[in-house]
């Protein structure tokens, strides 16, 4: 009987060993997998970089130049060719500054005027007036008379320039170089009265825009600071502009103040009355640490990014400066050649143990 009992109590005891051999080696095992798990991110090498901070804003642009040319007599409307199309002058098309675009015809106007007459009668009184300084100079005729002949002179040489005037109002020409942005359509031959609008033209390749900035900006905002201009139709293209003016005074209502971007349109990308965007340059540095901003963990006691070293990612926590919409500055935390990761971050724990893909 007590063979018996021992017998069992053996075999209790070899059998609670076993279990717990077993519980240990898979713990043991379970263990091993799990030091063995390693997180895959990618990383960057930090590099000395570039960093701007703008002033953005929104507005219309519009043409420096403008006008809307009229006619200034009556006569016979006839519309020009435009040499560089072979075709009357249209919208749209290009014209030299003093390029005749429309003529007004009136004979009888022109009779009037009676230019060769008052040419003729130019040319007689400065011919009298050269022999009476002549006579005066071997005392031939009086001071009274050389007078006489000066006024003869100034008063016929006013005549004929008047008279020029007159007639160069029969050719209407572009007041500037510029684009045709309005012609009103008149019969060929047909009589134009006085003040009638003829064409309206405008100048594209320096546009302005009036901007209204928080008045917290105005110690950053200085004329000929540079300006970044962009299109919502023409995202991928950077048009450069700058400052031209600055209003000194606050609006007490909207706590503001007024400046004048002037852009430089050369390419012709835009049109005046366009919707843009204008990212004025506040500030910039150079050779400074630049990361990702979407790589920064926000918590209760800062901001922190993680980098890996022998296969191991670390906490860092760090400061940071100067920012735009993508990228920011980091002024203290990093150094440079750091491995920032920046995908995989999300699941880190400092000291986690990772694995580096391409």
């Amino acid at each position: 009987m007590t063979r018996t009992i021992y017998m069992k109590s053996v075999k209790n005891t070899i059998g609670a060993l076993l279990v717990l051999l077993a519980v240990t080696a898979c713990n043991n095992e379970e263990s091993n997998i799990q030091t063995e798990i390693k997180i895959p991110v990618s990383v960057a090498i930090i590099k000395p970089q570039s960093i701007s901070r703008f002033i953005e804003t929104t507005g219309t642009v519009y043409s420096s130049k403008e006008g809307a040319i009229k006619s200034e007599l009556t006569g016979l409307y006839r519309l020009q060719t435009n040499p560089a199309t072979g075709r009357p002058f249209a919208l749209g098309d290009a014209v030299r500054q003093g390029q005749v675009i429309i003529r007004l015809e009136d004979k009888e106007f022109e009779n009037n005027l009676q230019l060769d007459g008052k040419k003729l009668s130019l040319e007689v009184s400065e011919n009298n007036l050269n022999k009476q300084k002549s006579l005066f100079e071997k005392g031939g005729v009086t001071q009274t008379e050389l007078n006489q002949a000066s006024i003869d002179y100034v008063n016929s040489k006013y005549a004929y320039e008047n008279a020029e005037i007159q007639k160069a109002k029969m050719f209407v020409k572009a007041p500037f170089t510029g684009v045709i942005v309005s012609i009103p359509y008149h019969t060929d031959g047909v009589r134009i009265d006085q003040g009638q609008e003829l064409f309206k033209v405008m100048e594209y390749e320096h546009l302005l825009m009036d901007v209204k900035l928080p008045e917290k900006h105005l110690p950053e905002v200085t004329l000929n600071q540079l300006v970044q201009i962009t299109n919502y139709n023409l995202a991928t293209d950077t048009i450069i502009g700058k400052i031209s003016q600055i209003s000194p005074v606050i609006d007490t209502e909207t706590r503001t103040f007024q400046s004048v971007l002037q852009i430089n349109n050369d390419k012709k990308l835009l049109r005046p009355g366009m919707f843009i965007k204008a990212a004025i340059l506040s500030e910039q540095r150079d050779s400074t640490i630049v990361i990702p901003k979407e790589t920064i963990i926000s918590r209760q006691d800062g901001k922190v990014v993680f980098t890996v070293e022998n296969g191991i990612a670390t906490e860092k926590k760090i400061t940071t400066g100067l920012e735009n919409q993508d990228v920011i500055e980091v002024l203290s935390g990093l150094k440079l050649n750091d491995r920032l990761v920046v995908t995989g971050f999300e699941t880190l724990r400092n000291k986690s143990k990772v694995s580096v893909i391409q």
